[in-house]
């Protein structure tokens, strides 16, 4: 019986995370289909509104009883989320799904790669680079606007990894992942609001677009996230990211017909590769130690 739970133990997080990739990157698919009716930037903030009054209105989070550093942490989570949230969606409408995934995934490789301690992790590193390089040298045949894009959502990713775990080791429910979204959509919706207000206006229907939006790629995958990094460390958890790009590209190909080129394909399996290995470098006991130094700090907070 205890071989058997264990199994289990070990098989949760994977399907956690394999489940926020594809409902993500469909997510991502649904809103890149509707941005021939209105902006990257409307979609994104009503995919935060409504994912924070989804969420808010489920948890219902008692604001009183947060503590300053709880309070910290989700305002910097949800400031985090207001620009990840555009960049990534600014990113997949000049690229493929499957290569704006790729150089995203380069965000939680490098917060991987500054948390270990060997030279074997520079290996990673550089074969990193190496796709990086394959996709932004002349001929990549990506646009500039495209790969700037990326990196800015590459960098809110490697942010919101490490304060998703945060967050959700410091509450003991769903309150903080309400207040963070609350926070996001604070900061994107007037924007939205002021860029696309009325293109939405004389078309309702996209506001069920938005919705959609919403549970695919925010509401469903962060709650997956959370749980998933309540149960393993920030490496592991990176390790199991590396599956977006691949999912990415499936999800591009099949829902809007996207391709990738072989010298795409090459960089996407690069970065994979680079990311899997910088994060199993000595990822267990790394991981152990992090998870119980962040649970004891967790463990002190108040409840909300």
């Amino acid at each position: 019986m205890k071989v058997g739970q264990a199994h289990h133990d070990r098989m949760v997080p994977p399907l956690l995370v394999l489940a926020q990739i594809s409902s993500l990157q469909i997510g991502s698919a649904v809103a890149k289909g509707a941005y021939d009716e209105v902006g990257a930037t409307a979609l994104a903030g009503m995919r935060l509104l409504f994912s924070a009054v989804i969420v808010w209105l489920l948890v219902r989070p008692r604001l009183s009883a947060m503590a300053g550093r709880q309070w910290r942490a989700a305002i910097a989570l949800g400031a985090v989320f207001a620009v990840m949230n555009v960049a990534y969606f600014q990113a997949i409408k000049y690229l493929p799904i499957g290569i704006a995934s790729t150089i995203e995934l380069l965000g939680p490789m490098v917060v991987a790669i500054a948390m270990s301690r060997h030279w074997r992790d520079m290996a990673g590193a550089l074969l990193a680079l190496a796709g990086v390089l394959l996709l932004a040298s002349p001929g990549g045949e990506l646009p500039a606007a495209g790969l700037v894009f990326g990196a800015l959502a590459a960098a809110c990713r490697a942010a919101y990894v490490v304060l998703n775990r945060r967050v959700g080791l410091l509450f003991d429910d769903w309150s903080g992942l309400a207040v963070a979204l609350a926070v996001g959509a604070c900061l994107l919706t007037p924007a939205a609001a002021v860029t696309h207000g009325a293109t939405i206006a004389r078309q309702p229907h996209l506001l069920l677009t938005g919705l959609l939006v919403a549970l695919l790629s925010s509401l469903i995958p962060y709650s997956l996230d959370m749980t998933a990094l309540r149960r393993i460390g920030v490496r592991a958890f990176g390790i199991l990211l590396a599956m977006s790009p691949a999912v990415g590209a499936a999800v591009g190909f099949l829902v809007l017909g996207e391709h990738v080129t072989v010298r795409q394909c090459t960089a996407i399996a690069l970065v994979v590769a680079a990311t899997a290995w910088s994060v199993s470098r000595s990822g267990g006991k790394s991981d152990r130690a992090t998870t119980e130094s962040a649970t004891e700090s967790g463990s002190a907070a108040p409840k909300a």
